[in-house]
């Protein structure tokens, strides 16, 4: 990443100078990768994890946004009961700490849910036309994706809820007037407009689930983390291989809130205009 491709000024008009420090620091950290042996091998350990880490991020944030909206909508409804259930979700969703969960839907959500899909197949089985599923078929890796996906949908469905409700009333009582039904008014009314107001948290929410993603290295899984854990314990080069796990999340985090806060500049350019 050059210098040219760096923003000169930020939203205040001030010259981004965190911005030029920080590659300055990672320009200095790549020429000790590249003429140190040790960093390099480090380095080389660490990036077999980067793929596994954007994957689950990936997965599980869109499959935390399609539960989280549908969540959204469900807490939007007319019937109380939805309603209360979307509430009670949400609420002991927000109250379990990540990592609980992910232990949680690891050993026993996960045994739960095969013990489900073998009783419903269960005729199949009996007439040998399928084999039951044991719990070490489904990988410690979508294990963790679940739990992911979980925790965030219920963060992810609150910013959906307030992003919906900021759009003006009156525009859904024209659109009503004008005899647009329900989805109408959510597909050409409600989110063309409320996206503007989701997008920003939502990014947020995105870039956190990049480092809560490391959490999956507790499970075993060969994220840039586990494969950080596995180097160290054998080597005890400790500094220099969390030295590296961090310069690694700094390149995803920090290039990923450029690029996010790019669209959102455009998004705001695009309204104004």
């Amino acid at each position: 990443m050059g210098f040219q491709t760096l923003p000169s000024r930020d939203d205040k008009g001030e010259r981004p100078f965190w911005l030029y420090g920080l590659v300055a620091i990672g320009i200095a950290l790549a020429i000790v990768i590249a003429v140190n042996d040790v960093y390099a091998q480090v380095f080389m350990v660490v990036g077999k994890g980067v793929f596994v880490t954007i994957f689950v991020t990936l997965v599980a944030f869109a499959l935390a946004m399609v539960l989280g909206l549908s969540i959204a909508l469900l807490g939007m409804s007319n019937n109380v009961v939805l309603r209360q259930a979307a509430r009670f979700y949400v609420e002991v969703i927000r109250g379990i700490p990540i990592l609980v969960l992910l232990f949680y839907i690891a050993f026993v959500g996960a045994p739960g849910l095969v013990a489900l899909y073998n009783l419903v197949v269960s005729p199949l089985i009996a007439a040998d036309w399928l084999e039951p599923m044991v719990v070490r078929d489904l990988s410690l890796m979508w294990r963790a994706i679940i739990a992911l996906m979980i925790a965030y949908s219920a963060f992810i469905a609150e910013i959906f809820r307030a992003g919906f409700q900021a759009v003006d009333r009156g525009q859904i009582e024209a659109a009503m007037s004008l005899g647009l039904n329900r989805y109408q008014r959510f597909r050409l009314i409600v989110f063309p407009q409320a996206i503007r107001t989701i997008f920003p948290p939502l990014s947020n929410d995105f870039i956190s689930m990049v480092k809560d993603s490391s959490l999956v290295s507790v499970l075993g899984v060969a994220d840039i983390t586990q494969m950080a854990k596995v180097y160290a314990a054998g080597s005890f080069r400790f500094f220099e291989t969390y030295s590296i796990v961090s310069y690694v999340y700094l390149i995803l985090t920090i290039g990923l809130s450029l690029a996010l806060r790019r669209v959102e500049k455009r998004m705001r350019e695009r309204t104004a205009g």
